[in-house]
């Protein structure tokens, strides 16, 4: 059963807080309500861990949105629909489907219960069920709402595979490099400090290396730390520069992303029955990059002011701009706009394939210099004792 925090005053005026495992809201009420204690204000108890695992959580959210589509499809009324997803539901998503049931038992329609669970569902996800509640098509709007929602897991999935290899590499290199500098090679270096004679720059330097990170790891781990939340603070606050650096990366790389995610989002509210402003709205804000973010909403702009939206989207691919002209033309906007998307989804995948095909030697290549350099500094200075002797 979930667990509710409250807060309220007992019967002597004085304030306080605890927890109750209650069915809903009104339930938890009705339950602080019997323990002599007036309740000022219920919310669904939370821990910290929860918390961070709601991103995780909603990627479950695309399943949830098919199977409500396919009870009401099926003529099940919303309320028991609802009740039949929570049930099979736990943790926070079963708290959360309560509490939504409820207050639409309570008169408010599903799109203003969804309002209550931003974090969750995305500003057009509320508006999309809005639409279909006034057109009646609520079930539709749900099964495509669902499928736009794979689709975009699906492109998150592929991004954050890609990212696997790369990633993994870099972590091997670090720790075997590690273990060399921090393990192997002061017992190797310790031979050439005593010796008198001048080491070749590249010894002295692999010398310098091993002892800052025998003697200085502490310095090492603390600078990365530093970086780490430097980076973070930097991010917050310069987040239009590192945006528009995404944009000029090579092979235009991300570029294909946003278009595609843009042309994807925007018709699909259009086919939802939103309007076109308030879907440019929508679009530009799930977009993930500031720049482009700006250059859409000065786009509705012009569309409000009477512009045609492929005349407002100068400056963006021709190809694109040229697609919009013509789904306005033919009044197949939406159609054209999720053709563009899956072009340009595709281009995305080809380039980031390329991308980690080009990658893979780089990285071996780069291991085979650090780890040909670290030989080379051993070797020179046994060349020149062996000299040296004969």
């Amino acid at each position: 059963m979930p667990l509710f925090n409250y807060t309220g005053y007992k019967p002597d005026g004085s304030g306080t807080t605890g927890v109750i495992e209650a069915d809903g809201i009104q339930d938890a009420a009705s339950g602080v309500r019997a323990l002599g204690i007036y309740p000022k204000d219920i919310r669904p108890h939370t821990d910290k861990r929860e918390w961070k695992l709601r991103k995780n959580e909603a990627a479950l959210l695309p399943v949830m949105t098919r199977q409500l589509s396919t009870l009401l499809s099926a003529g099940v009324p919303l309320l028991e629909a609802l009740k039949s997803l929570s049930d099979e539901s736990t943790g926070f998503w079963k708290t959360m489907l309560i509490n939504i049931r409820e207050n639409v038992s309570g008169g408010a329609s599903l799109s203003r219960a969804l309002e209550a669970e931003k974090k969750i569902f995305p500003d057009f996800y509320i508006n999309m069920v809005a639409a279909g509640e006034q057109s009646g098509r609520i079930s539709i709007v749900l099964e495509n709402l669902s499928a736009f929602l794979e689709k975009q897991e699906a492109m998150r999935s592929k991004i954050r595979t890609a990212l696997i290899y790369p990633l993994f590499m870099t972590a091997v290199g670090f720790v075997v490099l590690s273990f060399l500098f921090t393990f192997v090679l002061p017992k190797i270096v310790r031979i050439f400090e005593n010796t008198k004679s001048a080491l070749p720059l590249i010894t002295r330097v692999l010398i310098v290396i091993s002892t800052v990170f025998v003697n200085y790891w502490w310095l090492l781990l603390a600078l990365a730390v530093a970086l780490y939340y430097g980076f973070r603070k930097y991010r917050k606050t310069h987040q239009g520069t590192l945006d528009s650096l995404k944009l000029k990366l090579p092979g235009n790389l991300l570029q294909s992303l946003y278009y595609g995610r843009f042309a994807r989002t925007t018709g699909f509210l259009l086919d939802g029955g939103l309007p076109l402003l308030r879907a440019l709205e929508l679009s530009a804000k799930s977009l993930g990059n500031s720049m482009l973010q700006h250059r859409i909403i000065d786009a509705a702009k012009m569309v409000a002011e009477g512009s045609r939206l492929s005349t407002a989207l100068a400056g963006f691919p021709s190809v694109l701009v040229q697609l919009i002209a013509t789904g306005e033309k033919s009044g197949t906007l939406a159609e054209v706009l999720s053709r563009a998307a899956d072009s340009y989804e595709a281009e995305f995948e080809r380039r980031v394939q390329k991308a980690l095909s080009l990658l893979e030697p780089m990285m071996i290549l780069l291991m085979g210099v650090i780890v040909g350099a670290i030989v080379l500094a051993v070797l020179l200075p046994m060349f020149q004792l062996n000299q040296l002797i004969k």
